[in-house]
């Protein structure tokens, strides 16, 4: 399986679902918290292309975008494949 990394922040919704959504798939993930760490958000930007909202999610060191986005390939059936080494 691919390395995954959630940037994230504890008072976020959206990445709370992101997390529940993985950990369903038994998918281990590294979280990011760029509230504890705010150079971290610096980073995220720069990694996703200029996007500013948490989640972030990167499979593989790729962006996929946030919550709605693995949702989206979830739902698709397209995100075990994107998962998969």
């Amino acid at each position: 399986m691919k390395p995954v990394e959630v940037y994230m922040t504890p008072i976020c919704g959206y990445c709370s679902a992101a997390k529940r959504l993985l950990n369903a798939k038994n998918v281990a993930f590294t979280e990011i918290d760029v509230m504890a760490d705010p150079a971290r958000r610096s980073e995220m930007v720069q990694r996703s292309g200029g996007a500013r909202t948490v989640p972030q999610i990167f499979i593989g060191g790729a962006s996929v975008g946030g919550f709605d986005d693995i949702n989206a390939l979830e739902r698709a059936g397209k995100l075990d494949a994107l998962l998969a080494d």
